[in-house]
């Protein structure tokens, strides 16, 4: 794997250490909060309620296409 160099503020440099430890590159810290953000994501779609109906709606809709034989 090839190295790349970015820019950053200084500021921005100290934020991203605030999250290391003494031993941690800079890299491992990126790493670790990619994946921490890339969980937090999927976190959130599956636990997203839009495009979902309620349990009251769905029976209703399930009734009007198979209505119960009497």
């Amino acid at each position: 794997m090839s190295n790349t160099t970015i820019q950053l503020s200084q500021e921005m440099k100290e934020k991203i250490a605030s999250f290391g430890s003494k031993n941690e590159t800079y890299e491992d810290i990126l790493n670790r909060i990619y994946f921490l953000a890339v969980k937090e994501q999927l976190r959130r779609f599956l636990m997203s309620s839009e495009g979902c109906i309620s349990i009251e709606e769905a029976r209703k809709e399930l009734n009007k296409e198979w209505p119960r034989s009497k």
